[in-house]
């Protein structure tokens, strides 16, 4: 789908606030409601937009441990790897990778004692290498127009 300027716009606007109304959309980029709702409706269609989703503070809902668990899984163990770890409640993300390591997971934990458990449950699959976060500086960026023209550009 050839997206517009338009578009890129909304897709700015509803990254950055999920919620906003078809409304206030529509005076943000200066079209009608009606029309506004027809391009972010074709953009879900598109499965351009796949979803809106509240930003929870995990600190303040008491896990203040976050770390990132890099897994060499072996071969024959990534299934039930998938099955038991990745689904593990404590898991944010969980990218399967190449490289050294095979998955990198972001991880909460209410205790380092919580998740020394949960390192003990990954090392089953394989090797792991766990750094703890001390803080975030970029998470959740919006894609931007400029993002996108930077890739299709030289």
């Amino acid at each position: 789908m050839e997206l517009d300027d338009l578009d890129w716009k909304l897709l700015d606007l509803l990254q950055r606030d999920g919620r906003m109304t078809f409304t206030e959309l529509a005076k943000r980029v200066s079209l009608s409601a009606p029309a506004t709702t027809e391009r972010v409706r074709r953009l879900e269609q598109a499965g351009i937009v796949t979803g809106y989703v509240a930003v929870v503070d995990t600190q303040r809902l008491g896990l203040p441990i976050e770390a990132i668990v890099r897994v060499r899984v072996r071969s024959l163990d990534t299934p039930r790897f998938r099955d038991r770890v990745v689904t593990m409640a404590q898991v944010r993300d969980a990218d399967h990778v190449t490289g050294d390591d095979c998955w990198l997971l972001r991880v909460v934990c209410r205790s380092m004692v919580e998740l020394e458990e949960f390192v003990e449950q990954a090392q089953r699959y394989g090797d792991t290498t766990t750094s703890l976060v001390f803080s975030s500086h970029a998470r959740n960026r919006p894609v931007t127009q400029e993002l996108f023209r930077g890739i299709a550009s030289p």
